[in-house]
């Protein structure tokens, strides 16, 4: 009997710097995002810069593998929150900025950071905007190949 042949090839691990080329999108064939051609995209795992629920997907592949998976909302970026939809006061807003429905705005946390916000509805003097993702309970398709394993 002799043992099936083991790949030499590196595999992605938690702890790997890696560069894939990925492509984001809906069912329907809408483009989220995607890496430029020849422009792969280097990160470590676990360093917060990617996704990671997408992250764990490709822990275990070789160097050279292209994965193709439909994520359910809560595997991508989760289901809406009914806590993450705030009202606010129209004055809250620059005078000049275009309060509309679908708009989304920038916001500065006290962290300091900027998140998304979609405005979801204006009525009289008040502004609902959505914070969830723009992605929330969206079903996702993510192709990623593994260009690069750095260590």
């Amino acid at each position: 009997m002799s043992d099936s042949p083991k790949s030499s090839l590196p595999i992605v691990s938690e702890e790997s710097e890696i560069a894939i080329t990925f492509k984001l999108e809906l069912p329907d064939g809408t483009l989220v995002e995607q890496t430029e051609e020849n422009e792969p995209f280097r990160f470590k795992i676990g360093d917060g810069t990617f996704i990671s629920n997408l992250e764990s997907l490709l822990i275990g592949l070789e160097l050279g593998t292209t994965a193709k998976l439909t994520l359910s909302p809560e595997r991508a970026f989760g289901l809406p929150d009914a806590n993450n939809f705030q009202t606010m006061d129209k004055a809250d807003f620059p005078v000049d900025m275009p309060l509309e429905a679908g708009h989304v705005i920038g916001f500065n946390t006290p962290t300091g950071d900027e998140i998304p916000g979609t405005i979801h509805e204006v009525e009289g003097e008040k502004v609902v905007v959505d914070f969830n993702h723009p992605l929330a309970g969206a079903t996702i398709i993510f192709s990623a190949k593994i260009e690069e394993i750095f260590s």
